[in-house]
């Protein structure tokens, strides 16, 4: 798999396909408003190198229109690249394994679920003894750090 930079859309047609109306003149830079933020006029777009910036509070700038689509879909590069028709297969199996799930995601039942752990500890060194349903829940919540544990290995 590879990125082919030349396969990217040319900059002025992505950007009106992205519902961005642009100022009609101004060269290279021309305004639009910033979907990131959604202040009217306040975003700078070269429709030469696909550039962008935000000139308002937001601040969200990239070097081209891979970085917009990413930011603008919350898409990895790679999903972007596929998105833009800029990714092409050569027949080899990919060596990237994609997250099943945010990072972010992953850390935040990590930590739930750690502590349902740490509960159940806690309780069992006291000399309180677990009920049924309570043992299946702290196997679900071990089979669940056993899960994230196995996608980020």
């Amino acid at each position: 798999m590879a990125f082919i930079k030349d396969r990217l859309p040319d900059p002025l047609s992505y950007y009106e396909s992205q519902v961005l109306r642009l100022s009609p003149r101004g060269k290279p830079w021309r305004s639009a408003e910033c979907q990131f933020h959604g202040g009217s006029d306040s975003m700078r777009i070269n429709i030469e190198s696909g550039a962008f910036v935000c000139m308002a509070q937001c601040g969200a700038r990239g070097g081209d229109i891979l970085s917009y689509q990413m930011a603008a879909h919350g898409q990895t590069f790679i999903e972007a690249a596929k998105a833009l028709g800029a990714w092409v297969g050569d027949g080899r199996p990919s060596r990237h394994r994609p997250m099943p799930f945010p990072a972010r995601d992953g850390l935040t039942v990590l930590r739930e679920e750690s502590m349902l752990v740490a509960v159940a500890a806690c309780n069992v060194a006291g000399g309180i003894e677990l009920a049924g349903s309570e043992l299946d829940r702290l196997l679900q919540a071990a089979n669940r750090i056993h899960f994230i544990a196995e996608a980020c290995a």
